[in-house]
């Protein structure tokens, strides 16, 4: 587990700061094939992942669904056959925020022991 997945999510709140550009800088390097884009005036993180199959992607998209309800913070999830992208920012500052990077690695981890490599 990386350590960037071990620590909690804040409450976060329309009043919290977004993450600074270095805190942006230090987080995101600890986030292999994660990149950070600019969407409609907002960035946000996103990876793409691939799978043998739409079964696997599915089972991966049910357990990254699990992980944002437990942690009351939703991605935006897109799933096609053989692949899942999902994308996290906090929609309460339109931006990013620590709890989206932490739930990025924590994403990561949730491949487990599904088969899938960072998609181009």
């Amino acid at each position: 587990m990386s350590d960037l997945a071990k620590q909690t999510c804040d409450a976060c709140r329309k009043s919290s700061p977004r993450v600074t550009e270095g805190e942006r800088h230090r987080l995101h390097e600890q986030l292999p094939g994660w990149q950070i884009v600019d969407a409609k005036g907002h960035e946000l993180l996103t990876k793409a992942y691939k799978f043998k199959n739409f079964a696997e992607a599915l089972a991966f998209t049910n357990r990254v669904g699990a992980l944002a309800e437990a942690e009351n913070h939703h991605p935006e999830i897109k799933l096609e056959w053989g692949r899942a992208t999902v994308s996290w920012w906090t929609h309460t500052i339109n931006g990013l925020h620590k709890n989206d990077f932490i739930l990025a690695a924590r994403t990561d981890e949730v491949v487990g022991d599904v088969d899938s490599t960072p998609s181009e």
